[in-house]
Order: C-alpha cells, then sequence, then structure tokens
C-alpha cells in the first residue's frame, strides 16, 4: 500500500501567502517553456441538471510533482467542488489529494501576476480590475507582489459589491484602492488592467486602452464569450497560457479569428516561453499586450504541491492508502 495525504480545506487556510504562489507558479511556467507537458482543459457538459465536469493536468518535472484538477461545477447542488490529485513525477506513486476550491483563487491569481511581470511596463504604477469576487480579490494580491502599485480602479456591475472589494483592498494593499461608476472609467489611464468576471459580453472598450497597456484576461474559457473585443486581440501582443487553449476554448481569441482580424500566427508565444526566455515579452514602452489565462494543470500542480510541502512540515493531514495496481489489478 501507498501511504497519501489528505488535505482538507480548513488546513490550508494561511499556509501559503501571496508571494509564495508566484514564485511556484513562475517556476511552473518555466519549466512549460522548457518542455513540460500540460494540456487545455476537457470540459463536459450536462443539460439536465445543468452543469459542468472539467479536467485538466500537467507534469512539472523539476518540481517533481504531477497532476491537475478534476471539478464539478453547478447540476443539482448548484455548487463546486475541487478535487486535486498530486503525484510524485519521478516514482509515479501518489502523494496527496488535495481539497482544491481555497487555492483556487491564488494559483490563478498568481499565473496572472506572473503574466503580468513578464509583460506589463517595469513602471506600471495603476491597475485597473474589472470584477469585484474572490478571483478578482486573488488577482489582484498576487498582482500588487510584482508591480509597485499606487493606484487600483475597481468596478463591477453592483454598486454594493465594487465599493466593499475597494474599502477591503484599500486595507490590505499599499495602494489606493477605489471603486468606479464604469469599466471605461477603470480603464482610462491605467497601465494595466484585469477582467476578472463571468461576462459572456466584452467588458470594455478597446478604443480605450492606452499605448503601453498590458492587459490580463482570466475570467473565460468558453469559445461562445468573451471579456475582451476583437479590437483588443488585433492590436495586442496576444500571449496564452497554452497555445493549443488559445484556438480551443479561448473566446477573445476564436471570435477574433471568426471575425478574420487575427489568425493562429498572431499567437505571439506562450507564457512559459517568455519565462523561460525562449520568447520575448514586451519589448517596447507603446505596445499592448494581452495575457489570456483561462486555467491550467501547470499552475494547479504548483499551487497544490507548495501547499503539501507547507503541510507535511507542518504535521497536517490525514494519511490514507492507495493500493498500487500491481497488488490491486488482478481480476479476481
Amino acid at each position: 500500500m501507498t501511504e497519501t495525504l489528505f488535505l482538507r480545506s480548513d488546513e490550508l487556510t494561511g499556509l501559503a501567502g501571496p508571494a509564495a504562489f508566484v514564485d511556484a507558479v513562475r517556476e511552473a511556467y518555466r519549466q512549460r517553456g522548457e518542455g513540460a507537458a500540460a494540456e487545455p482543459r476537457t470540459k463536459l457538459g450536462n443539460a439536465e441538471p445543468p452543469g459542468m465536469l472539467t479536467s485538466y493536468g500537467a507534469i512539472l518535472p523539476d518540481t517533481g510533482a504531477m497532476g491537475g484538477y478534476m471539478y464539478s461545477a453547478g447540476f443539482g447542488a448548484g455548487d463546486a467542488w475541487f478535487t486535486t490529485p498530486l503525484f510524485d513525477a519521478e516514482s509515479g506513486e501518489p502523494l496527496a489529494i488535495v481539497d482544491g476550491a481555497s487555492m483556487n483563487p491564488f494559483k490563478t491569481g498568481a499565473t496572472g501576476a506572473v503574466g503580468v511581470d513578464a509583460l506589463a511596463r517595469e513602471d506600471a504604477t495603476s491597475v485597473a480590475i474589472i470584477g469585484s469576487g474572490a478571483q478578482a480579490r486573488g488577482q489582484l494580491k498576487c498582482t500588487a507582489e510584482v508591480r509597485d502599485f499606487e493606484t487600483v480602479w475597481v468596478f463591477s456591475p453592483t454598486k454594493e459589491h465594487r465599493e466593499t472589494f475597494a474599502g477591503e483592498m484599500n486595507e490590505e494593499l499599499d495602494a489606493s484602492v477605489a471603486a468606479v461608476a464604469s469599466s471605461a472609467a477603470a480603464v482610462e489611464n491605467a497601465d494595466v488592467v484585469i477582467t476578472a468576471t463571468n461576462a459572456a459580453e466584452p467588458v470594455f472598450d478597446g478604443e480605450n486602452l492606452e499605448p503601453g497597456t498590458h492587459v490580463t484576461v482570466m475570467g473565460q474559457y468558453d469559445p461562445g464569450k468573451r471579456e475582451i473585443d476583437s479590437h483588443t486581440v488585433e492590436k495586442a501582443k496576444y500571449v496564452p497560457d497554452l497555445r493549443a487553449r488559445a484556438t480551443k476554448d479561448a473566446g477573445a481569441f476564436i471570435q477574433a479569428m471568426e471575425e478574420s482580424v487575427v489568425d493562429e500566427d498572431d499567437i505571439h508565444a506562450e507564457l512559459g516561453e517568455v519565462v523561460a526566455g525562449n520568447a520575448p515579452g514586451r519589448e517596447d514602452g507603446e505596445e499592448i499586450t494581452v495575457f489570456d489565462s483561462g486555467g491550467t494543470g501547470i499552475e494547479t500542480v504548483a499551487g497544490a504541491y507548495l501547499l503539501y510541502e507547507r503541510a507535511v512540515e507542518e504535521g497536517l493531514g490525514e494519511t490514507i492508502d492507495f493500493a498500487p495496481a500491481s497488488e490491486a489489478l488482478t481480476g479476481e
């Protein structure tokens, strides 16, 4: 039997902060840029009750871990559960099963931060964030680790939500955080724009982007939905998390292709290629850059292994036994 650690969500709280997640995810994307295996998500939909079953994975050989997410969302309970199996990349043995919902905003936010670090101007001091939920919170906390922001403008459709978010973040960050009444007001003069919404249509007008702006898009992974318009995709240096995902479920890029303003040759590089130094990131202060982050096993494995290591150090978790196939796959 193989001893495997089960980690509950409440045991993971506070084990790692945004800076640690950013470092782990940056290293994971470096490995991807040097050839580590990862594939876009597989999403299975169900009509009644409406829901989806999603999975994706990655192997991080230098980290020494592999695994990914499998999660259900919707269905009769109208909720979501994130299971995160983690394996040893050397032996193949299961290391842990992580209750993965609580880490999601941090590992996703860290991915956005790595994109900002690779593609935004070094002197960026202002950020617009469209969205005021858990993912927006994770994006902002992590991105604040890679740039010294002075000003943050927040917009989401519900006034109470954006004002509450701004108040909370104003207490947590060194930057001044304020809610504004429109996405246009948020985007105007922002050095970095982050979208973290469930919107099906563009949440701002690309005409309002100033030269030199970086945009991180993380809210959609559906061919029929997009947070940014085709004008933004057309005029930007476009970098997805995975090249294969850009034409599979990155709605903004797919719809821009359908409108014939871009084609696959307009995918500049994957984020990992930029992080590894195998493709250039930002090359001047005037270009507009887009990082399209739909979620991959890369940051999931990186985040889960970070928490696993911290949990082992703290003596957390419950050990369960897994039978290897050599013992259990007998047909008897």
